[in-house]
Order: C-alpha cells, then structure tokens, then sequence
C-alpha cells in the first residue's frame, strides 16, 4: 500500500491519439475575462514553458527577433559572397599575372600599369553570364535559396509566438520587458507555479511543481544524458591507431535527436508521448527492425547530402574563424567544454544556465590541471622553432619599419602572417619554468565544480591516460572545428555501421526507461530521481534501492543529480524515499563532522588556501570551497604553523562534513577578526539545503559584505553543492576499498525487461564494476545552438608536477 502511494504519479493514464494529454487540448491557460489573449488556448505546455524559458534566457523579444534577423543575413551574405568570389573575380587581373594599361587624356604614365581593385571585378553582366553558364552553381543557389526561404518562414513564425510569450511575462507573470533582466530564472518559475494555483495552465494537477516545469523544458535532453550516462549512443570510437576517441559534433547530435525524438520515423508519436507501441516487449524485435530500417534511410540521406554540407561547413568556418587566427593564433589553442562533456557532466534536470554556470566555474581549474602536463621533447623542439621563425620575424618587420616598400615585395606579407603564427603556437608548448602544481589536488578542484570523476581518476592525476580523458572534456578548440569539418563525412558511417546495431537495445531502453506522469507525459524514469529505482548502494543509497546494476544511473548521478536540483530549488518538496535518503545524508554529515577539523579551524586558513589553489577570486564561497580542498595538504605538511597534535587527521571528506554540518549549526564559528555574521531566512529560495536556523560568514574577506545579494547566494549554493559533491564522492572511495580489496566484481546486467530482475534479487546485483569515462558499459552494449564555455588560457604549468 505504501508503495503504491508512493508511485501514483506513475500510474499510465489512457493512450490518447490527440496532441496532448486529454483535456489540455481544451484548456491549458484560463486567464480571467479581463486577461484574455491568443494564448489561453495553448495545446503544447512543453513548447509553452520551453520558449518562456528561452525569452528569459535570451534577454527577451528584441534581442532574440535581432539574433533571428542576423542569422538570416549571415546566411545569405556567406552565399552571395562566396558566389561572387567564384564567378566575378578576374584573378589573373588581381595577382598582376595579366597587365593592366589604363589609357586616356590625362592618365600619368606611370599609373598606366597600376591594377586597382575594380578592375579585377568583372562586369554585373559578365558576371550574371558566367553564374548561369555553371549548372552546379545554379543547382546550390537554388538549394540555398530554398533552405533560406524555409528559415525566413520559421523566422516569422518565431516573431509571432514569441511575440505572444511577450505578452504573457507583461499581462500574466507581471513582468515588464524593461525589468526582465533583474529577474532570475527561478524568480519567473515562482511566479509560473503561482499562476497555475490561480488559472490551472495544467488541468491533470492542481499544484504545478519546479520538477514538472524542468520535465517539460528538459524532457529529451533527460533521455539524451541518460543514453550517454549508460554508454548507449555510440560516441566512443575505437580505432586502430588512435585507440579510444569520442566523437560527437553537432551534426551527429542533430540526427541523434531526429531519429529518436521528433523525426518522421522517431519513437515518440507527438512531443510529450512515446508511442504505445513502444511500451510493450512482445514486439521488441520487429520494432528493432523498424528502428534500424529508419537509421540507414537517415544514414544514406546524410550520404547524400554530405558534399552540400561539407562545403557548408568550410565556407562557415573560413569566414568564421579565418580572420580570428590571423589576429589571435593563440586562440586555437584555447579550450572548451565538448559536447560529449556537456552530456556527459549534466545532472539530470538541469537547465542550460545551470550547466553553463558551474562549467564555467570548472573552467580555470580544468584548464590548469591539462596545462600541467608538457612533453619535455615537444618543449624543445618548440623552443628551437619558436628561436628560428622569431629570428626570421624579426629581421623582416625590421626590414619593413626601415622601408614599406618591402611590404610590395611578393609573398613577404603572407611569410610575416604565417612566422607570427608558429612563433605563438609553439611558445604555447613551452611551460612556464616557475610554476609548479599538485595534479591531484587540482583534479580535485575540478571536481568540485564539474561533480563527476570516475573511480580509476583517483591516484592516477599524474598520468598521461587520465589526462586523455579530460581532454575528451574539454578539448582544444582546433580539434573542436576539425570534428566539426569532418562530421558531414563521418555521421553517415557512424549512423549505418554503428548506431543501428544498437537498434534493439535502444528500444529496450526506452520501454524500460520510459514512466508516465500524469500531467506531464512520458519522462526518462531517471529523470525523475528515485533513489529506489535507479539509486546506487556504493554511492550512500545502500539498503534504500531495490535496482539492479542495469537499472542504476553511473557515477552516482541520481545521488548527485537529486542533490543539485533540491538546492538549486529549495522549495521542492522531494518524494519520500529521496527525502529519507537526504536525511540519510545529512545525518552522516553530522556524524563524519565530528571527526573532522573544526569550522572554526577551516575558515581561518581560506585565504591561505585559496592563496595555495591559485584562486583569483576572494569571495566566501570561493574561500569555503578551497579551505576544505588544501586543508588535508596543510594538515600533512604542518602548514600554517600551529600546533596539530592534538588534532585528528582529516581528508576531504571529513572538513567538507565539517563546513557543510557548520551551516545547520545556529551560528558560525569566527574565522577571524572583524568578520560579522549575516543569518539567511529558511524562507530564502536560494539559500542552502541545511536552512535550519543557518548563518554565514560573510565576510571571508573585507570585500564579501555583499552576502544580501541574490547572486553571492546563487555562489553559495553552488558552493554547497561543490561540497556535497567532494564528500559524496570520498565517501563513495571509501565504499568501494573492501570491494576492490575483496574482488567482488559482478557481471552486468544484459539489455532485456526490467521485469526479471526487480526486487530484492535485484539488490545483490547491485555491485559496482571498474568503469571508464562515459560509465559502465553492457554485456551486450558499448558505451540552446549550445553556448559556448570558453576563455582564453595560457599554459603557466611545469610537466608532471608533484606535491
């Protein structure tokens, strides 16, 4: 009976063929007689409260309708221009391979010879002549023409929805457009969550939650992180030669999401339902069939049409990045998060900007832990080379100061370019000589911010392997734009050789992986967070699930996962087992809390040890974070100098216990003088989990007296979080040691139904496995455009570093 309480929100409803759940067809929004507009009969809440989230995120109407615009004409300047370069260019006239004699009264002789620029342009007619005279050029123009007209036509089908979304943040959220940007994101969902109390947007449920709203918005990407979390799309490539690659670019992502989610052949029959079909395991095989019938006709469709989008692809980033390499060389050598990274970190529910936030966060301390590593041979030949062209470079532009004449000399221009580029290339393999960094206690910074480490990472920061798979991670932004380049070749084959043998086992994961909430439709069951379900007995969830090893997310992600979304929305109200696995946790907090240093202890070395991670930042949160990060370094070196005899040893579990249990406390520890205290009310949306009767220190430093600011409570928050995350995972480490030292080692599930390996059988299948980056994989399996994280770094790390 319990359990059945516990799970009405799973109860199927009945299939219905319409476009959505019944009754919403009818009423979706009842705005009251004096607020009537076009939008109270809207039939799609996931497209509803997916562009209210994205007029937020993207500063409202003018700046999207803006965007919108340039799109279009960066499109059809990128055709015209390229069209015009290829027909009506004299390039015999422009290289001075053909003479030029201007003749007239008046002309100077000796401007006779002179070529300008107009006349290596060929003349409108001329030119309109060579265009239709190529039936290839004729047959892209046309190809261009239609795919702009396609997006002019969305373009003005965006202008009027989002015109109406407009209208509904001034006349039903109260929010002028002139006020959006102070609003934060969880701000306007309060507000949304009021309004459905008010006007029932959703008929099938009176209360509208935080976790509804971010099943609506994040309904596919839920699946999509899922897929990656249990190895299932084939984005890990083994080569011979190259060895282990992952590879996903946008393309891919792009056919990824078409064929499964809202394609002609997809699995879901409209945007919120999977289709019944797909539900039932008697016809897995046929379905299977179908499955990869619809891969190869996409597969063949991307043949096809790969010259078009490779030729795309390189006109985009010639005219794209050409001019940025020739300003900023370094710039290739900068990073980002890949898309792989981006998935592969996600917590299940979480929305662009919160991804974006504590990646960005990630950023630095990633970059530097890649930055430590430097081949000593690469080093010198970087340093010989770096000597000769800088020689070369240097004697030109002297060359050139003395007389610009040298400039007309041929070549000599494009010899000083190309000079200044290897010159900044290879200095960026040349490691700064008096920088020395700690590759496991920087590893461990960059897990604070991006919460997730494979277990085989610990204890091996310092090797080559574990830095490859970083890399996969945050890769370099040249190999960013290679993968992109090659991806019109390398999708189709991907496609047909690879994703459709894996036909069976994505049918079987969707009937397996697939819940109905009423209200809201089909959903990822992991999106829902059920430690009972899908929870992890090594990640602190022991004798609370009932899931096999197939049935568990990896790497804890529905531990972690649950955890971010009840700080990042402290207001929700979790189901019951999550809510006895948050106690759970807060109780062992406590406990491991009074075996480790005091707070008192921890807070007075912050500035020393944000000093040691080499933080530029000085707020509290920052400070919180790296006093439990070096505290277990300062203990062993007896640094600062005071007398520890008396203290027990800590590690990084027990001072992140003993700072996360501090903010439950009534009151915190002094970390030094003139610091004052500033107590956040447990009404406050944005404080942290532990609100009872919780205080701060605010003043870590002189500058952090801004503690009453929503955005150092959104640090705050991401800070506590960065804390669970470290102890959650020493905890897990600890966990796992009998298990490894024991060798107790269990097979993995196979991809079939769920249905044989429930209950309490399932528990003792539930031992964990070595895994490698991307999670664990099966005996029968292998392992908004999005914004870009990247900053420019520069390598300041000595090689192979060691604390």
């Amino acid at each position: 009976m319990a359990n059945l309480e516990a799970y009405q929100e799973y109860q199927r409803i009945e299939d219905f063929e319409e476009d959505s759940p019944p009754g919403e067809e009818d009423l979706l929004v009842h705005v009251p007689e004096g607020l009537k507009d076009s939008w109270h009969h809207i039939k799609n809440l996931d497209n509803f409260f997916t562009r209210i989230y994205h007029f937020h995120q993207k500063n409202g109407f003018s700046c999207m309708m803006l965007s919108e615009f340039f799109e279009l004409v960066q499109f059809l300047f990128v055709v015209t221009f390229t069209t015009f370069l290829f027909n009506c260019v004299e390039y015999d006239v422009l290289f001075a391979n053909r003479a030029v004699n201007h003749t007239g009264p008046g002309q100077n002789p000796l401007d006779r010879n002179k070529v300008s620029l107009p006349d290596a342009i060929l003349p409108s007619q001329q030119c309109t002549e060579r265009i239709q005279e190529n039936s290839w050029i004729l047959f892209l123009l046309i190809m261009a023409a239609i795919f702009w007209i396609y997006r002019l036509v969305k373009v003005f089908c965006n202008t009027l929805s989002y015109w109406e979304i407009r209208q509904f943040y001034i006349k039903a959220l109260k929010i002028r457009m002139d006020d959006l940007c102070n609003f934060t994101w969880q701000e306007v969902q309060d507000r949304l969550i009021s309004l459905q109390r008010e006007q029932q947007m959703c008929i099938h449920k009176k209360e509208l939650t935080e976790l509804d709203i971010y099943h609506r918005i994040l309904r596919f990407k839920n699946y999509m992180v899922a897929m990656v979390n249990k190895s299932l799309l084939p984005v890990q490539l083994q080569l011979p030669l190259l060895g282990n690659l992952v590879f996903l670019t946008q393309g891919l992502k792009y056919n990824f999401e078409l064929i499964l989610f809202w394609g002609p052949g997809s699995l879901f029959q409209n945007k919120w339902n999977l289709h019944p079909k797909y539900k039932r395991a008697g016809n897995r095989l046929e379905l299977a069939q179908k499955l990869s019938r619809v891969i190869l006709l996409m597969g063949l469709a991307n043949l096809l049409l790969c010259p078009f989008i490779l030729v795309w692809q390189v006109l985009y980033a010639f005219f794209s990045y050409t001019e940025v390499i020739r300003r900023e060389p370094g710039s290739l050598g900068a990073r980002r998060w890949s898309l792989y990274g981006r998935l592969y970190l996600r917590h299940f529910n979480e929305l662009d900007h919160e991804l974006h936030g504590r990646l960005g966060r990630g950023y630095k301390p990633t970059s530097k832990y890649m930055n430590s590593f430097s081949s000593p041979l690469l080093a010198v030949l970087a340093k010989n080379v770096a000597f000769f062209s800088g020689s070369v470079l240097a004697v030109l532009i002297a060359l050139t100061v003395y007389d610009e004449d040298v400039l007309t000399v041929q070549h000599i221009l494009t010899a000083i370019t190309v000079l200044g580029v290897v010159v900044t290339v290879t200095r960026s393999f040349i490691p700064d000589e008096h920088m020395v960094w700690c590759p496991e206690q920087l590893l461990q910074c960059v897990l604070a911010h991006i919460h997730y480490m494979p277990d085989h990472w610990r204890g091996t920061a310092n090797k080559s392997e574990t830095r490859d798979e970083v890399a996969q991670l945050l890769q370099y932004k040249a190999v960013f734009i290679l993968e992109e380049l090659l991806s019109p070749i390398v999708t189709p084959f991907i496609l047909i050789f690879i994703l459709r043998n894996r036909s069976l086992e994505i049918i079987d994961f969707f009937r397996n992986f697939t819940v109905e909430v009423v209200g809201v439709g089909d959903i990822c069951s992991f999106a829902q967070m059920d430690i009972r379900r899908h929870g992890n007995p090594m990640w602190m969830s022991e004798g609370q699930t009932e899931a096999s090893v197939y049935q568990q997310a990896e790497n804890g992600k529905t531990e972690l996962s649950l955890m971010h979304f009840t700080i990042k929305n402290p207001r929700w109200q979790p189901p019951q087992e999550s809510s006895v696995f948050i106690s759970h946790l807060k109780e062992k907090v406590h406990h491991d809390a009074q075996t480790g240093p005091p707070a008192q202890l921890l807070l007075s070395e912050a500035p020393l040890c944000a000093s040691l991670l080499s933080n530029d930042s000085a707020s509290a949160p920052d400070n919180l974070l790296a006093s439990v990060l070096a505290h277990p370094v300062l203990t062993a070196s007896g640094l600062p100098g005071r007398d520890r005899r008396f203290l027990p040893p800590s590690t990084a579990a027990s001072a992140a216990a003993s700072v996360l249990a501090s903010l439950s406390g009534s009151q915190l520890p002094h970390a030094g003088r003139s610091r004052s205290h500033v107590h956040l009310a447990s009404t406050n949306p944005d404080g942290p989990m532990y609100r009872s009767d919780r205080t701060f220190i605010d003043s870590m430093s002189a500058s952090d007296s801004r503690v009453h600011n929503t955005p150092l409570l959104t640090e705050f928050a991401s800070a506590e979080m960065s804390l669970h995350a470290i102890y959650m995972h020493e905890v897990h480490q600890q966990s796992a040691l009998p298990q490894r030292a024991s060798g107790q080692w269990q097979n993995l599930v196979p991809m079939k139904d769920l249905n044989t390996t429930t209950g309490a059988h399932a528990v003792s299948l539930s031992m964990p496995t070595p895994l490698r980056l991307g999670g664990w994989t099966e005996e029968e399996e292998e392992d908004e455009g999005e914004e870009e994280i990247n900053s420019g770094s520069t390598p300041k790390e000595d090689a192979k570093s060691s604390c």
